[in-house]
Formats: structure tokens, sequence, C-alpha cells
């Protein structure tokens, strides 16, 4: 599933890899497969973007396109239910054109069966007729690219995962590199910002620019509202507080959960379907949307009994601190 943030504003998103921060080894290797292909006159091979939602893997997706100078069509996993539905997409493809498939671990088994003989052999088995007289013939597909994009690669079968020749996963931002999109950002928005004010911002957005994006937004209504017009570091300060998001980044819910296996289950471990139930929230969105980055600042584990927080954690939301046994540190 979808983070929770709301979809980023396509106004936003960079144009091609001249534009893209962040994710340096990606986009230095993108460069050169994409130069490759070109100068062959081939398709790019398919790729697959792999990450926690809001790092960028759709708006990759669309600079590779324009890079390759071809059109992109997109689809949804959860979306193409049927295997006719798959097989129309295909057949309707151009030459070197790109295929973006989201949440690409969503694609229903007995679906992704069609991808395997048209990533690999650029064919599709169709069947003519019906009952006894019905004939399968091999339908010839233009040599094209899939782009699949996931957070949960994991989840991904691996005769699909072995049909891509490019694989690229995705990190979590540093705060220098939020501040480049959220400087470029604000220019597109018409906001007036200070450079302290974005910083502030960009050290409190989990690493995504997907929500640096969208809380810049609430700071133009901040700002418009309750100052002067400009995101300055007091405003922003004001602003992130009345939202709820701390000095870490992280926000209500991300607190809940800490507190959670902290209080209620004795810091742990405890399962996933359990600390759903008890949050009253999808299993999904939580080990999606806040685990990753719960996990990526150490205030989190995952072990095979379940989760635990950390003594990071711990005193992250201001309990004591203890060992293995219990005792304080």
């Amino acid at each position: 599933m979808n983070s929770s943030d709301e979809p980023a504003d396509p106004a936003l998103r960079p144009r091609d890899l001249g534009e893209f921060v962040g994710q340096g080894k990606i986009v230095e290797n993108l460069r050169v497969y994409v130069r490759a292909a070109l100068n062959r006159g081939e398709s790019l091979d398919h790729v697959l973007l792999s990450g926690p939602p809001g790092l960028g893997k759709t708006s990759l997706a669309y600079i590779i396109a324009e890079e390759m100078g071809v059109d992109v069509r997109t689809a949804s996993g959860p979306s193409i239910e049927r295997k006719g539905d798959l097989a129309a997409v295909l057949s309707s493809l151009e030459p070197r054109q790109i295929l973006f498939i989201d949440e690409i671990h969503r694609l229903p088994r007995a679906t992704e069966e069609v991808l395997y003989p048209a990533m690999e052999d650029f064919e599709i088995d169709v069947v003519l007729g019906s009952g006894p007289g019905a004939q399968s013939v091999k339908l010839p597909l233009p040599r094209f690219t899939l782009v699949g994009a996931t957070t949960r690669s994991g989840m991904l079968s691996a005769p699909l995962r072995a049909r891509f020749g490019i694989h690229a996963t995705f990190d979590f931002y540093t705060a220098e590199e939020l501040h480049q999109i959220l400087q470029r950002s604000a220019v597109r928005m018409e906001v007036v910002a200070t450079p302290s004010g974005l910083k502030e911002l960009a050290r409190r957005s989990r690493g995504t620019p997907r929500i640096a994006n969208r809380l810049l937004r609430r700071m133009r209504d901040f700002a418009e509202v309750e100052g002067d017009g400009t995101v300055d570091e007091p405003l922003a300060r004001r602003a992130l507080e009345r939202l709820e998001v701390d000095d870490a980044g992280l926000d209500a819910m991300d607190r809940r959960i800490l507190e959670t296996v902290a209080i209620k289950f004795s810091g742990g471990p405890v399962g996933l379907d359990t600390l759903a139930a008890s949050l009253g929230e999808s299993a999904d969105t939580i080990e999606e949307a806040s685990e990753p980055f719960l996990l990526q600042q150490g205030f989190l584990m995952r072990t095979p009994r379940g989760r635990v927080v950390t003594p990071r954690g711990r005193a992250h939301i201001g309990l004591p601190v203890t060992d293995s046994q219990g005792s304080l540190l």
C-alpha cells in the first residue's frame, strides 16, 4: 500500500537526472545504462526500484522515460486483476516504451506469470477460442522496458525478481539533500523561505522528500495566516510543534508505536499483528510507513519474535533506559 502521505505534486518532481537530488550511486549508474542503451538504439533493461514510500521511485521512473525519449505507461499492481488486462497493456506498447508498474509486489501471482515471457522473450501467450478447440498463440511484443516500484521487495517472487536486469534500492536522504530539494520546491511553489527555516524543515522530514514537500506546503499556510509570509526558523519550529513533529522527525503515530511497545508490551518483543491491533492501525501501514525510519534511526528493532524498543527509542520518548534484564542503565 502507499504511504499515508498525500501524493507528490508532479510540478515539484525533478525533470531529468541532472535535477534529481540524492541517491547518487543509483543516478550515476542509470546515466551509464541509459547512454549505452541509446547508443545501441535498444530499449533499456528492465528496472526494479525498491525502498520506503516517498523517496522518489515514481519520479525516477518518469525521468528514465524522459532520458530515453519515450512515453511512459503507468499501472498499479493491485489494479491489474486479470491476465487479460495485463496482456492488453503489453500488446499496446510501442518500441522502447516504458511500462511503469507501481506496487508491483501486489500483482496477483496468476497475472504476474504473464510478465515472465514478456520480459524475457518479448512475447505473450494468447488463447484463441474456447473449449477443446482453443489454441495458444505466441504474440510478439516490441522490446519495451518494465520499471517496477515496490516498498516490499521481499514479497516479490524469485522468478519475477530475476527478470529485472537493473536493481536499485533507495535509501533515506540526508538533511543536506532535503535542503536542496526544499530550496527548489520553494521556488516552484513561490514560497518565501529563509535558509535556516528550510534547514529546520529538512532536519525533521524523516529523510523523505515527499514528507518534506508536504510539510513545506503546511509551513506556507502557517506563514500566510499567522506570520508575515516568510517561512523562517522560528515559524517552522512553532508550526512543526503544532503538527506534532518532534526534533527527530517522528510524528504522533511513530511515538505511539514506541510507547505501545515500551509500556504496554514491556519493551517487546511483540508481533506486528498484535501491535497493529493495539494501535488500531493496519499492519501494512506500520510496516511500510512508520517502521523503516524507526529502524533506520535505531529506535526500534525487528527480532525473530517481534518488535523491540531499543534503549535509544526509550530515551527518545522520555522513559528510563534499561538493559536486557530490565535494570536501569
